[in-house]
């Protein structure tokens, strides 16, 4: 019996010991005489030498803590630096108007007045230095982080395949989470500064950012509710930096103004300002602009219309099944709404046979025809605005006074409908124009008469690569 319990004691003593395997020797038991002179049997145990490393477990998990909160914070960045990049733009814009203005009329100025606009230039110089240091600094950030999870990938496999594996298992789980926050953080950097434009290598969009607030309209008149303004989608060449606008007080549009590029939109400088024939004037706001054309709703007789300015010529069709008793929530009269994508021009709107329903239609571009057409599960007038992006439609509805959502899409390859929520923030309380730019990869919005661009960021599958620096300064 006492033979019995010691061994018992030493065994469960020994195999006690968490993530540590032990090696028996099976040798005879011996007979020891006591100074009592009783008898007791004893046998040899060899324990490992080696013990479980604790504390590089504990190195790890702490990394994994610290690095997820330096994520944290350079996720933070980015939105930033795209809206310091805008507002710094603008202010060098208007900064270089105002040495032009001083370089035509020297004489016209003061010493101090002079003296002024060198310190404005110092405090932009100064701004730009400041924010390039802030993004290159992103960016040694991203790389030591990049080190670190590298290190913690060495260690966890090394202990891994030495000891228990369910030893490690939470640690691991959490090293995971941080490298997907790692990869998260760079992919935005990247998209940010490096667009992969043109790529439809994503299965969606996954965020957007702040909105960013250009200005107020050409008319300096937040009378003008109406309208839309932007890039040309698939511009002609020579016309890449391109910029239009077209503003109204009602669901019409009457005129479009070209700028040459964002500083002319900026000090609303047009180099042309076109007013449409009478007859061939349009109503809604959902018009977009794409290789040097024009494409707008038109009432007599109702349908699609575009004008392409570089023949100066109209065109117009008719689809006999579109409806104008199914607008968007906000406004009437946007019963057609034109988007552009990487897979070409698309046009959508509602019938009576679906019920309100939307339906998207292709549209060849050659012969203004529509090539397909795709009915969805949505009803229109419940949707604030949509737009295409890699030929998937993606629906926006009004949440709040200050929030918008994506909570639609609608793959026009699969014919897969999902229903999603992406919130964005909105600038003002209303908009009347909502479309996406391949040719840029941002949105753009026309929020109660103000200019309003987002950058948005997707689910890459494939990723852009690039070896030169951001730059800061855009021309």
């Amino acid at each position: 019996m006492i033979v019995t319990l010691y061994f018992s004691a030493l065994l469960s003593s020994t195999v006690a010991w968490e993530g540590v395997r032990s090696v028996w020797s099976e040798g005879n038991p011996r007979n020891e005489s006591g100074g009592g002179g009783g008898e007791r049997c004893s046998c040899d145990a060899f324990l490992p030498g080696s013990t479980f490393p604790v504390g590089d477990l504990v190195v790890i998990e702490q990394t994994a803590v610290e690095i997820s909160h330096e994520l944290e914070l350079e996720m933070g960045k980015l939105g930033e630096y795209e809206i310091k990049v805008t507002e710094y733009e603008e202010k060098i814009v208007k900064l270089t108007a105002k040495i032009e203005k001083m370089e035509e009329n020297p004489d016209g100025y003061s010493e101090s007045e002079r003296n002024e606009i060198k310190i404005e230039i110092k405090q932009v110089e100064a701004l730009i230095v400041d924010l390039q240091l802030s993004i290159n600094g992103s960016t040694a950030v991203l790389k030591s982080l990049r080190v670190q999870i590298t290190v913690m990938v060495e260690t966890l496999n090394r202990l891994e395949k030495t000891y228990d594996k369910n030893l490690i298992l939470v640690t691991r789980r959490e090293y995971l989470k941080v490298q997907l926050q790692l990869e998260e953080c760079e992919r935005r950097h990247q998209e940010l500064f490096y667009p992969n434009i043109g790529s439809c290598a994503h299965t969606g969009i996954t965020k957007l950012s702040k909105p960013i607030v250009s200005q107020l309209n050409a008319h300096l008149n937040a009378g003008y509710k109406f309208g839309g303004w932007g890039k040309d989608s698939k511009p002609i060449p020579d016309r890449e930096s391109m910029y239009w606008y077209s503003g109204y007080t009602s669901a019409s549009i009457i005129d479009i103004r070209f700028y040459t590029n964002y500083k002319n939109l900026i000090l609303r400088n047009h180099f042309q300002h076109h007013s449409l024939q009478t007859s061939w004037r349009g109503t809604g706001t959902n018009f977009i602009f794409r290789d040097n054309t024009l494409y707008y709703q038109i009432n007599s007789p109702f349908g699609l219309a575009k004008l392409n300015f570089t023949t100066m010529a109209y065109e117009s069709r008719v689809i006999p099944k579109a409806s104008s008793g199914f607008s968007y929530a906000y406004f009437p009269s946007q019963n057609f709404d034109f988007a552009a994508d990487e897979t070409g021009l698309w046009v959508t709107y509602a019938t009576q046979q679906s019920a309100g329903r939307m339906v998207i239609a292709k549209i060849n571009e050659a012969s203004f025809g529509i090539e397909e057409e795709m009915e969805t599960s949505i009803y229109k007038p419940g949707v604030s605005n949509a737009f295409m992006v890699c030929g998937t439609l993606y629906a926006v509805r009004t949440i709040d006074t200050i929030t918008e959502e994506i909570f639609y899409k609608y793959d026009t390859k699969t014919k897969e409908e999902t229903y999603i929520s992406i919130p964005f923030e909105r600038f003002q309380e209303k908009y009347s124009n909502l479309h996406y730019n391949p040719a840029d990869q941002k949105l753009y919005m026309y929020n109660d008469g103000y200019y309003v661009q987002y950058h948005l960021w997707f689910n890459h599958t494939a990723v852009a690569t690039t070896t030169t620096a951001p730059q800061v300064l855009l021309t």
